[in-house]
């Protein structure tokens, strides 16, 4: 068992409430429960002595070779483990319920099989609570064990027998050709009942079930372009980050692992974004799924409704996933953080920030599908249109912008571009389901922006538009540029700073957000390429009408992703992959830039056929047309 795997070495479960990171040795170092946001349970990911895992491996499996995979369409993990003496697998799954409102109970399975040979597998189940900073006492019976923390319960129950190991439990196995065993891990609130223990049927019908669900899932997709598993497993991980009750998406299971190895930026990404949130609506209805893309819009309704940002604001930057905005930051200065990457944080500072892209990203949201929108409803409406008039009077502060930097407000020219696409959205979507609005106040807003974005944002020397005013300094934000109609596609002024990009912040096809030297951003050290960024590139030059280059960079970016096909927040100088994981942002943007993509690819093959058609016509037949 590695101290601290790659980061990439893991594939992740979940039933649509919680998740888990599993390694390729099958090692289960990092679950958090009962929701995303909790405490956790398992955490060696973050300090391997004091965090906690559960581990179900062949015995001695340093002698064999691994492999991680999914079962196909699904959320089932398979991780096969292989040497002389035979080969033997590891199955989980956790069952998922969207109908289940009440979470008070989270399954994970993990079933074990030798499919050759002879292979004994031993457990090892050490769970350390609330961040390994609240005890537990250990009930061992005969049908399995209880681990029983003050604000949290977990039974183990085995088909094999369990040892006591403290506090904690082991276990052994062995199975010979054919054979199977399964551990099944319930947490659930204190004085709950305890889960029956399950049988070997029951186990199989669950893992079925569960291959049932995400495929038949999958199947609702629309997706008919030239990538449709990498889309899919995008979709499905998409899926796995989002708080079924409320329909909040986070962006990413885990927190605190590190953009440097052994540096400070270290974050919590277990919450909802605003930003992220929204565009994850364009990324759903490019694919077909409504659902999920409507119990976002209501969620970020209420959110508007609620008006709880700080100082005022209408909207704070995150909430947790059943809408608080209380994510006070912490450090859990216990833990000695993955690979030495201090501080370990927990909760989120960055909320109380002020980031005036995320109106435009809402507004983006609810204009995307009118069948979507319109479920904000008149009051929802309400909501909104005074937003927008808030948004009158504040569009031209200084703000931390949408990195979310600790270095002090600037004017950011992402920022500003995201207000002008909130009054152009809005004030599209006042004319199409004629509502009642300032429309001249809001006009005058999106073309004084528009002027000073040109005038301010605009660097000669670059000959492009720049990270904020009086500045030359690039950033790969402005890549949505054309997404929200604030430029063409093919204007000389966009296609100026598209080149710009590619000379400073484009690296082999891989993209930097900016340059910390070249802007300070408050922190210490350097980051990777942001991968989210890489896609919209991709994005940007299909929209552009460079495919050739915009399909290679995309095709390229594949080989990043892990062996289950899963994307981090960024890449390191040496192609590993850095931040939490896997990572929501990277993963809407790929379907992004995979249906942009498409679309152009498509386009260009029918005007080539038509051409070719128009060449090889008889004289007569063009002259008719």
């Amino acid at each position: 068992m590695d101290r601290y795997p790659p980061i990439a070495d893991h594939g992740l479960v979940g039933n649509l409430q919680t998740a888990a990171l599993i390694s390729a040795q099958g090692v289960v170092d990092w679950f958090a429960a009962p929701r995303f946001d909790s405490p956790s349970v398992f955490a060696a990911l973050l300090d391997h002595d004091r965090g906690g895992y559960f581990r179900l491996a062949p015995e001695g499996g340093g002698g064999g070779s691994w492999r991680q995979l999914y079962y196909p369409d699904t959320a089932v993990l398979v991780t096969r483990y292989m040497s002389p003496d035979g080969v033997g697998e590891v199955i989980d799954c956790m069952p998922a319920h969207p109908s289940d409102r009440a979470g008070d109970r989270h399954t994970l399975i993990r079933a074990v099989r030798t499919v050759r040979g002879t292979v004994r597998f031993a457990l090892e189940c050490r769970p350390r609570f609330d961040y390994a900073r609240a005890g537990h006492h250990l009930d061992l019976r005969q049908d399995g064990a209880a681990f029983h923390a003050p604000d949290l319960t977990a039974h183990l129950h085995s088909t094999f027998p369990l040892q006591r190991d403290g506090h904690d439990v082991t276990g052994e196995v062995t199975l010979r050709e054919g054979e199977g065993a399964a551990a099944v891990f319930t947490v659930c609130r204190p004085g709950g009942a305890s889960p029956p223990p399950p049988t070997k049927e029951q186990v199989s019908g669950d893992i079925w079930d569960t291959i049932d669900f995400w495929q038949r899932w999958v199947r609702t997709s629309r997706y008919r372009g030239r990538w449709p598993d990498v889309v899919h497993r995008s979709a499905i991980t998409l899926k796995l980050l989002t708080y079924a009750p409320t329909g909040a998406p986070i962006a990413a299971a885990t927190m605190g692992l590190p953009e440097q190895i052994g540096g400070e930026r270290n974050w919590d990404y277990r919450y909802t974004w605003v930003r992220d949130g929204a565009l994850s609506v364009r990324a759903l209805l490019d694919l077909g799924f409504t659902d999920e893309a409507t119990a976002f819009t209501r969620w970020l309704g209420d959110r508007l409704h609620d008006r709880a940002g700080p100082d005022g604001e209408p909207l704070q930057i995150m909430y947790r996933v059943d809408g608080d905005p209380r994510l006070a930051e912490e450090v859990l200065d216990h833990f000695e953080g993955y690979r030495g990457s201090y501080p370990v944080r927990a909760g989120n500072a960055a909320a109380d920030q002020l980031q005036l892209d995320i109106y435009g990203e809402a507004m983006y949201a609810l204009s995307q599908n009118r069948k979507v929108g319109m479920h904000i409803g008149y009051h929802g409406w309400q909501g909104l249109s005074q937003t927008l008039d808030w948004l009158v009077d504040a569009w031209d502060r200084p703000d931390e912008g949408i990195w979310e930097t600790r270095g002090g407000r600037k004017d950011f020219t992402y920022s500003r571009v995201m207000c002008w696409a909130a009054f152009d959205c809005g004030l599209r979507l006042a004319d199409e389901w004629r509502r009642p609005a300032d429309t001249a106040r809001w006009t005058a807003a999106r073309d004084a922006i528009l002027d000073q974005v040109m005038q301010r944002g605009w660097s000669k020397e670059q000959q492009a538009l720049v990270q904020h005013y009086d500045d030359d300094v690039l950033d790969a934000s402005l890549l949505l540029l054309p997404q929200v109609g604030f430029l063409s596609p093919l204007s000389p002024g966009w296609l100026s700073t598209l080149d710009a990009i590619d000379r400073t912040l484009v690296s082999d096809s891989l993209v930097y957000r900016y340059d910390p030297a070249a802007s300070p951003d408050g922190l210490r050290g350097c980051e990777g390429t942001f991968s989210m960024c890489t896609f919209l590139y991709v994005d940007a030059l299909a929209r552009s009408g460079q495919l050739g280059k915009a399909r290679y960079t995309f095709e390229k970016m594949h080989t990043y992703a892990n062996h289950v096909g899963l994307f981090a927040e960024e890449i390191g100088p040496g192609g590993e992959q850095l931040g939490n994981f896997p990572q929501a942002f990277t993963h809407l943007a790929l379907i992004m830039a995979a249906s942009s993509l498409d679309e152009a690819l498509d386009e260009a093959t029918d005007r080539t056929a038509t051409r070719r058609e128009d060449e090889e016509a008889p004289p007569w037949r063009i002259r008719q047309a």
